[in-house]
């Protein structure tokens, strides 16, 4: 059985500015997202420019700060921050809600592609590889926080963890290690492999949808549940029920894509 190494959530001070560590994470994750962007432009040229890219990740950072803080308030704490409603900017403290960042990363993405004249889908099938291990980060954030923690788990169980931050003492499951290494590193691996290859426009996005939402519902077992707005008095989390939209939709968008058949320009081998 383990202890939660109890990190210091600030990296370091600059002054009477604390930087911390949930901060850096975002950070590692937009630049990792210009990093294999960039080099997804070098390999399959034709569809963005670098300039794109770079302006690309100004309105998904914007579409993942306010939709993730805004589906965190609305989702999972709504009462606390009706009570205090000066901590919704408070982001740099934690709590962001993925489900929400990815709506507001949707939003985001259908103004750029107006915008700039492109077609929907055929950004959506260019980033979502570039997403999940962005999500590692984030969730990598949320360990060395010690919040999001797992259910109570059997002290037998080499990996288990006691998170003081939970009160009780008691151990239980790393779930933000597990969210890292299916919704990241399992997931970045399926897609990175999967859109080596041309695929039907929708492809990639469908099968990003349907990976996350899966993993997510499965992570979501193993995790302690957030009341959300509906409680706990309900079999699956708020997380789950999140989740089985996107699985559907994924699912759909992925036989809609095979049935158009519908290529897109950049879909090549890397």
């Amino acid at each position: 059985m383990l202890l939660h190494p109890q990190f210091d959530p600030v990296a370091f001070s600059l002054g009477p500015l604390s930087v911390r560590w949930y901060g850096l994470m975002y950070l590692v994750a937009f630049v990792q997202f210009i990093l294999l962007g960039r080099y997804r432009i070098k390999t399959r040229p034709g569809l963005l420019t670098v300039e794109q890219l770079d302006d690309l990740l100004f309105y998904g950072m914007l579409g993942v700060i306010i939709g993730g803080r805004l589906g965190q308030v609305l989702f999972y704490e709504p009462a606390y921050f009706l009570a205090h409603p000066l901590e919704i900017v408070a982001v740099w403290k934690g709590g962001m809600s993925f489900h929400g960042g990815f709506i507001g990363v949707l939003t985001a993405m259908l103004l750029w592609t107006r915008k700039h004249r492109f077609a929907w889908l055929d950004i959506m099938d260019f980033i979502a590889p570039l997403v999940p291990l962005g999500l590692a980060a984030g969730r990598f954030g949320n360990f060395i926080n010690g919040e999001l923690w797992g259910r109570v788990a059997d002290a037998r169980l080499p990996w288990a963890m006691i998170f003081p931050q939970a009160g009780d003492m008691q151990p239980r499951h790393p779930s933000q290690l597990y969210h890292i290494g299916l919704e990241g590193i399992v997931l970045f691996a399926i897609l990175w492999f999967y859109s080596s290859k041309a695929r039907p426009r929708g492809a990639v996005s469908g099968v990003f949808l349907t990976g996350y939402g899966a993993f997510r519902f499965i992570t979501e077992f193993f995790r302690e549940p957030d009341a959300g707005i509906f409680g706990q008095s309900y079999a699956i989390s708020m997380g789950q029920w999140l989740s089985l939209p996107m699985i559907l939709i994924g699912l759909g968008l992925l036989l809609t894509a095979y049935r158009n058949k519908a290529q897109t320009p950049t879909q090549g081998g890397h």
